[in-house]
This record gives C-alpha cells, sequence and structure tokens, in this order.
C-alpha cells in the first residue's frame, strides 16, 4: 500500500484540480492521499467525488502559523469540511496571503526584479482559494527571471529568501485548537530540526498529535531522528510528498507504506 499524505491542488497553490490530482496519483501507483491545501478544504470533496473508491482521499489541510518571528505549517488530517471555524478561517486567510502576496511583490521590486500582481494572478491560472509562493515563483520563471521554479525559491522566496514575508495569520496553537475543534489531527508539517528543539513541548503541551517525519530529500539520519522525538514524545509520525506539481517531479515518486504510518490510520479507521 502506497501513501502520500500531503498533496497541494489548484484549491491553493497546486498545479492540478482535485480530479486531476486524484488521477495523476492513481497513475502514480498510490492507494491513500490527503489534499492538504494551504488554509481551506475546498479541494478535498471534489478529488472525493472524483476517486469513486479507486482512492482514498483524507480530508485534510495546512494551516500557516506564525510564532516569535518564524512561520510553522500545521496539518488537521479528518477534519470536518463543513466546520464553520475552518470555513471562516479559510475566508480570512484568502485575504491575509492576497495581502501577503502583495509584500513580497513589493520586496522583490525593492531588490531590482520587477513583477506584478496580475502577473501571479495569471500564473495561477484562475484565481485560487489561497495564493501561495509557487504561483509567484511561475510568474517569476514566465517573466524570464529565473529558468526554473526551483530556482524561484532558492534565490528569492525561500524562507530565507529576500522577498519572502510570512503569512502572519494564526499561532501554531490557535491552529491545533482549530483543528481539534473541526474533529481532527493535527500534525506539525515539514520541522526544522531546530524549531523541534524550542517549540515541540509546549505545543505536546497544547494537545500536538504527530509530526510529519517522511518527506522526499530528507536524510534517513533525519528521519531517524525525528521519529524517535515523536516516539519520545508520545507523537504519531505521517509521511508526504509535499507535491505542488510535476517540476518536484512525478506524482507517486515519493510515498510510505501503511508500516510507516499505522497509528495515523488506524485513528482514521483506514
Amino acid at each position: 500500500m502506497r501513501i502520500d499524505l500531503h498533496i497541494h491542488s489548484t484549491a491553493s497553490d497546486g498545479s492540478l484540480s482535485p480530479g486531476a490530482v486524484v488521477t495523476t496519483a492513481l497513475a502514480g501507483g498510490l492507494h491513500i492521499i490527503a489534499i492538504a491545501d494551504h488554509d481551506t478544504t475546498a479541494g478535498v470533496m471534489a478529488a472525493q467525488v472524483a476517486a469513486e473508491g479507486s482512492i482514498h482521499v483524507i480530508p485534510a489541510l495546512e494551516l500557516s502559523t506564525y510564532d516569535a518571528g518564524a512561520e510553522y505549517h500545521v496539518l488537521g488530517y479528518y477534519v470536518d469540511i463543513a466546520n464553520p471555524v475552518l470555513v471562516e478561517h479559510a475566508g480570512r486567510a484568502a485575504g491575509a496571503r492576497e495581502i501577503r502576496m502583495h509584500g513580497m511583490i513589493d520586496r522583490l521590486v525593492a531588490i531590482g526584479i520587477p513583477v506584478t500582481f496580475e502577473d501571479v494572478l495569471a500564473a495561477a491560472g484562475t484565481k485560487p482559494d489561497s495564493l501561495g509562493r509557487p504561483h509567484l515563483a511561475k510568474a517569476l520563471l514566465q517573466r524570464g527571471h529565473v529558468t526554473t521554479v526551483s530556482e524561484a525559491f532558492d534565490r528569492y522566496i525561500g524562507d530565507q529568501g529576500p522577498g519572502f514575508v510570512p503569512t502572519a495569520l494564526i499561532t501554531p496553537f490557535d491552529a491545533i485548537d482549530i483543528i481539534h475543534g473541526a474533529g481532527g489531527v493535527a500534525v506539525w508539517a515539514h520541522p526544522r530540526p531546530e524549531a523541534l528543539r524550542t517549540l515541540l513541548s509546549p505545543l505536546v503541551a497544547h494537545g500536538l498529535d504527530g509530526i510529519e517525519c517522511y518527506r522526499p530529500r530528507l536524510t534517513h539520519a533525519d528521519t531517524e531522528r525525528i521519529s524517535a522525538t515523536a516516539a519520545e514524545a508520545g507523537l504519531f509520525v505521517t509521511g508526504g510528498s509535499d507535491w505542488h506539481g510535476e517540476w518536484q517531479g512525478r506524482l507517486g515518486d515519493f510515498a510510505v507504506e501503511r508500516d510507516d504510518v499505522s497509528r495515523f490510520l488506524d485513528i482514521g479507521g483506514i
């Protein structure tokens, strides 16, 4: 059984519609996926309808949070996608992300990289519920400022890049509360090693349920270290590609097995 618990669609900053994600995941040999768009569950139902029993689609989302000058992401799984607090948050997040996008554009223009909000919308195709950095990266590619989407992140809009602006909307503690209120479990997405040392204990005390452990490009040693940290804290582990589009490779090239994430799947009755 091949599983990917972290996939984005055009409901946020992915390159494929929810239905196309399902088709592509099937072609890539996946059996269980989670549509985990940024700050919205808008793509979940369409993916579940498209799946029609051919692949299991777990309802999820990825909440962008901010604390003490740094951005953190918290994944929510098994959430009620109709939960009114989640729906209200999605509306507020869409506005905050648009403001953030203007801020990143301003920073890029200030360092001599001309790009406009209209360029970002054009790169996104149809305006998604949640604008994100991959849309800006595509705009930079289309304007000729970079030769690949990855280069855009590496040079300009990665977490340490000159064009980066965090999404300062809620804290990770707020995210845990929102996810639990929607009936879900909260998982720390792609945690940085230094952040694990400083923030894990307060997050666990607040009710964090799991840590994303298995990811592409993570070394075996780092995976083992995160797994051990999770076990010590009494947390389950998850894994996913954080796939946004084909520039990251083929969907299905990365997968985890049931034994890797069995505790998480058991919670959902899968």
